[in-house]
């Protein structure tokens, strides 16, 4: 004769630990101990450290990217929307006074902008509307001896806009986790927080999605990791010659 007290022990025991669990608000889940890093790809068991290197080798490894959202430095404030490759870039820049266009396809450095950006001061004479009539809409080669050549071809540098935006100040540590872009992620942060955030991607590759600069220095999303996408120079009659210094863009 088979005995079924085993079974409806067993039974009671799991009803009961469900009755707990849902009386205690922690959810069948909570109780029944879930990994949170279950399906990831591992780096929230690391250390901030070891998160953040990760997140650097990726993101140096990464073919291209494209990034988005402000930068605020002691130039100005600067919202830009790039993408990017060891070959060069595109996008657009806007200050508060303009917006602008930059190609850059090796060290050849091109920027397209409207009327206003050619004529900040808005210059009343006939000759400063004519120019910036002229150059507007077109694509203008900035000089490599042009005083804003290293400026603006920063922006469209992935070494160097990574470097400055994926570096903490302060000792690291590990933040809250969350979901950018439908992505888990886990963030890590420098100083508690005032030397700046990484969100790092828990799915696929380690990328860092989203970058909080300390100091208010802006927020930037990260996305597009390894998407190729093609640089095509200007034709010649998308070009013309400005003739002189480069205005500065106005913040």
């Amino acid at each position: 004769m088979t005995s079924f007290a085993p079974a409806i022990r067993k039974y009671h025991r799991a009803a009961l630990a469900a009755v707990l669990c849902t009386g205690l608000g922690l959810g069948l889940a909570a109780c029944a101990g879930d990994d949170p890093d279950k399906g990831t790809n591992g780096i929230g068991k690391l250390s901030a450290s070891e998160v953040e290197q990760k997140a650097r080798t990726a993101a140096d490894s990464a073919d291209a990217v494209r990034l988005a959202g402000t930068l605020v430095s002691k130039g100005g404030t600067y919202k830009l929307n790039m993408r990017l490759k060891a070959a060069g870039g595109a996008g657009s820049v806007t200050s508060r006074k303009s917006t602008f266009e930059l190609l850059r396809i090796g060290d050849d450095l091109f920027l397209r902008a409207g009327a206003d950006f050619w004529n900040p001061a808005g210059g009343s004479t006939a000759s400063d509307g004519a120019a910036a009539d002229k150059l507007q809409g077109k694509y203008v080669k900035v000089p490599e001896d042009d005083p804003t050549y290293k400026q603006l071809r920063g922006f469209t540098d992935k070494k160097v806009l990574l470097d400055g935006l994926l570096t903490l100040h302060g000792e690291v540590g590990k933040g809250a986790r969350d979901t950018i872009a439908d992505v888990r992620t886990i963030q890590v942060v420098g100083g508690k927080g005032e030397g700046g955030a990484l969100d790092v991607s828990l799915e696929g590759e380690p990328y860092p999605l989203r970058v909080a600069r300390g100091g208010g220095g802006g927020t930037v999303t990260l996305a597009d990791w390894g998407h190729d996408f093609t640089l095509t120079a200007p034709t010649k009659a998308e070009t013309v010659d400005y003739g002189g210094q480069l205005p500065k863009s106005e913040d």
